[in-house]
């Protein structure tokens, strides 16, 4: 269902600053609630990637809905997660050097949690040798961005044995199949070719006694089709999907995932700023606001048919139409393409209940932390 202007609009607008982001505290408990019907109820199958959520109060919500497991990419989204009471966590970056001394640093000062890192090669093992940190080897499901080739059985069985010769706990298998995308036809017949293999190669580690506790799969396209993967329900390995950007949705995920009862629960609220064409209007948010990493259109603004983000400026957001325009000075609610790094852009947001600011609240992990590290 297309969201309507009328569930966003927040009362006195007027008085807010622009370009500021929304985040609606009712929609992030429909989302979390949705993303559990899909998971038959089972909380224990979400393992969240926290590089959309990014605010502590987000991601305290979650916690407070039993969401424990999750992901991240950065030091600052662990230490966010764990001050928010995140108990189970999976660094899925290759860190290296001083950031993956950072992590054990977080992990020696967290002893009662559990804290996880992706590996893919002999060189990583060094960097967790003698912590607590356990690891995942890290796949190529086909997306040729990090990880083993994991058809490649024999390959994947000598280095886990390596993992395991070096002292290091072997927590299981992360295939982030981030190349699946709903729009093509093929996206389940893809996506099931990938777990059968996947499922093919726990057997094979099987068959020389090395045990696969956990596997992750599948950001926000690929979920419902590991939900219904036969393979993965009653294995005797827990399998998680890792979807983030639903806890918020833009408009690249609300076309992935029609029909499940996800709502967007993340605007900008950026106000018109001139009318330079009969067409066309230009409002303060641009690419330092909405994200334009996915391209154009950009965004869409809520309760204007048609109207969508053309390419911006750093503060210039050009935006083309037909029909009835918005005046200057009219309030434009955005719904970014790309949700993660438009949350990234900003350093505090409004929580809107009922229509009303309840707070202002830090995005507490937006960015990177900046340290020297005091070596091993």
């Amino acid at each position: 269902m297309k969201p309507t202007l009328d569930a966003y609009r927040v009362h006195d607008a007027q008085a807010l600053s622009t370009p500021s982001l929304l985040i609606y505290a009712e929609m992030i408990d429909t989302n979390i609630a949705a993303a559990l019907r899909m998971m038959n109820g089972d909380v224990n199958r979400w393992r969240p990637h926290l590089k959309t959520a990014k605010l502590g109060y987000t991601m305290r919500r979650m916690v407070e809905k039993g969401v424990r497991n999750a992901k991240c990419s950065t030091t600052l989204e662990l230490v966010t997660a764990l001050e928010a009471g995140m108990e189970d966590m999976v660094v899925a970056f290759p860190m290296m050097g001083a950031n993956a001394a950072r992590v054990r640093e977080i992990a020696s000062a967290h002893p009662d949690r559990k804290i996880s890192a992706l590996v893919e090669g002999p060189e990583q093992l060094n960097e967790w040798k003698g912590s607590t940190v356990g690891v995942f080897v890290d796949l190529n499901s086909g997306m040729n961005r990090t990880g083993m080739a994991e058809e490649r059985f024999d390959e994947v069985r000598t280095f886990v044995q390596q993992v395991l010769r070096a002292g290091l706990e072997f927590r299981g298998l992360h295939h982030y199949d981030g190349q699946i995308h709903n729009t093509e036809a093929s996206a389940s017949v893809t996506a099931h070719e990938g777990y059968a293999r996947l499922v093919a190669l726990i057997g094979a580690l099987e068959e020389s006694d090395i045990a696969v506790s956990e596997v992750i799969t599948s950001g926000t396209p690929a979920m419902p089709h590991a939900l219904k993967f036969a393979g993965f329900n009653g294995a005797e390995f827990v399998h998680r999907v890792s979807p983030g950007t639903i806890i918020y949705n833009d408009r690249s995920s609300l076309k992935e995932l029609p029909n499940y009862g996800f709502v967007p629960a993340a605007l900008v609220l950026s106000t018109v700023v001139s009318r330079p064409l009969a067409n066309r209007v230009t409002c303060d948010a641009g690419h330092k606001a909405v994200s334009a990493d996915a391209g154009v259109p950009t965004c869409e603004a809520l309760g204007w048919a048609g109207l969508v983000g053309l390419k911006p400026s750093e503060e210039h957001l050009p935006i083309d139409g037909s029909g009835k325009m918005p005046e200057r000075g009219e309030m434009l609610y955005l719904l970014p393409t790309h949700v993660c790094p438009t949350v990234n852009n900003f350093d505090r947001a409004m929580i809107i209940r009922e229509g009303k600011v309840e707070s202002i609240e830090p995005v507490s992990a937006r960015g990177r932390e900046v340290f020297v590290s005091a070596g091993r």
